[in-house]
């Protein structure tokens, strides 16, 4: 069965946000998108407000761009649970 997801839109402030804290942590695109594990195309469709990160993704890009309180709660109230990371349909991979 396919599941169609509608797109979500980000708040106009978050892409804004995303790109100061970036900035603020004195890292370029690549660094902190590899520090984060997503590719530099996808933090920079989060920063030009195209996207929103999934759940997972909004974790990873909290710790490592070190965003405030503030911060971290309006990535996490744009991020979707559904989707990337976070989608349920995607099972743990257990390497023995």
């Amino acid at each position: 069965m396919t599941v169609i997801r509608e797109r979500r839109t980000p708040p106009e402030t978050l892409g804004p946000m995303l790109r100061a804290a970036r900035e603020r942590a004195s890292m370029g695109q690549r660094e902190a998108a590899r520090r984060a594990g997503v590719s530099q195309g996808h933090l920079w469709l989060l920063e030009a407000g195209q996207r929103v990160p999934s759940a997972a993704v909004a974790e990873d890009l909290s710790a490592v761009l070190a965003l405030t309180a503030e911060e971290r709660e309006q990535l996490r109230a744009a991020a979707v649970d559904d989707a990337g990371r976070s989608n349920p349909a995607r099972a743990s991979r257990v390497v023995s």
